[in-house]
């Protein structure tokens, strides 16, 4: 059985093709049509074609999006790609490529990627953290993604920081017109904000990485704010949730210490006296969303 992939960004499309043990047989990227929701659909499709083209068989399509699908309208919402906003989606592209879609958030298609055949394979519970540019979530319970009754389960990133403290002060305010909220703290662009506020100087987190690395006083104090606020959220959806594993993504995830300090650090906020969360950086790179997207029709030989 082949799966098709689609990983549908703000920025870059990419098409991913699997054959049924896991294997990549195609891949593609070109840049997203800005702010053109037919233009979209098109490259879409013309993606789609070219991966059948070079495999030479049809091939079951998932696609990873931005947002969600409302369970009311059916319409796209929730996305940062706001051209998206209000249509439907899943619809468009099954009349584009002539058969059934399946679609999932982003954030989704990354945690079950990763619970299939990633860094959470065997897991029973996998919670999936996007920390890039955005701040997402996906949850998948025994090779399935847990979508919820309102289709935002996971949706880490927009509930407020837990336990404020003087440094957090004032609340960030964020684009979805809340203040607060853990993407506004544990964003790459909240961490350089926050580090360029408090220092005067313009640097990006992989520089702040590297200058704490060699002593830089005022860069380590901006990525130890960074790890006790993460280990703060993080703590509060072990909480709720006591996955087996939370797996890493996004740009920052790249950041090696965070797998040693953050797990040291939530002990204090985790209602428990042992924690056996593991915490995990991502198997599949930037591609593991591409890649949950083709497994949204089964894992590998029919089953997960």
């Amino acid at each position: 059985m082949l799966r098709i992939g689609v990983d549908l960004g703000g920025t870059k499309i990419e098409v991913l093709a699997l054959d049924g043990v896991g294997r990549e047989v195609f891949r593609k990227r070109i840049p997203t049509p800005q702010g053109d929701y037919a233009a979209t659909l098109r490259t879409v499709a013309a993606l789609v074609d070219d991966a059948e083209r070079e495999i030479g068989a049809r091939a079951t399509v998932g696609v990873g999006m931005p947002g969600t699908l409302s369970l009311v309208t059916g319409l796209v919402k929730n996305a940062n790609s706001t051209c998206l906003i209000g249509h439907p989606l899943k619809q468009d592209l099954e009349r584009v490529l002539g058969r059934e879609v399946r679609l999932a958030n982003d954030a989704n298609c990354f945690a079950l990627s990763e619970a299939v055949d990633g860094a959470g394979r065997g897991a029973a519970v996998v919670f999936g953290v996007i920390l890039g540019t955005g701040v997402g979530g996906g949850i998948v319970v025994r090779g399935r993604v847990l979508e919820g009754a309102n289709a935002i389960a996971g949706e880490w990133g927009h509930n407020p920081l837990p336990l404020p403290q003087a440094a957090d002060l004032p609340l960030p305010d964020c684009y979805c017109g809340r203040a607060g909220c853990v993407e506004t703290y544990l964003s790459g662009p909240a961490m350089a904000r926050e580090h360029r506020r408090r220092t005067g100087r313009e640097l990006d987190p992989p520089r702040i990485a590297a200058r704490a690395a060699e002593g830089d006083a005022d860069c380590e104090a901006t990525l130890a704010r960074y790890e006790e606020r993460l280990a703060r959220a993080l703590g509060s959806i072990i909480n709720v949730l006591d996955p087996d594993v939370i797996v890493l993504g996004g740009g920052m995830s790249n950041l090696a210490r965070l797998y040693e300090g953050v797990p040291r650090l939530w002990n204090r906020y985790v209602f428990s006296d042992h924690v056996a969360t593991r915490l995990a950086r991502h198997a599949h790179g930037d591609s593991s969303g591409v890649r949950g997207a083709a497994w949204l029709w089964g894992g590998p030989q029919g089953g997960h």
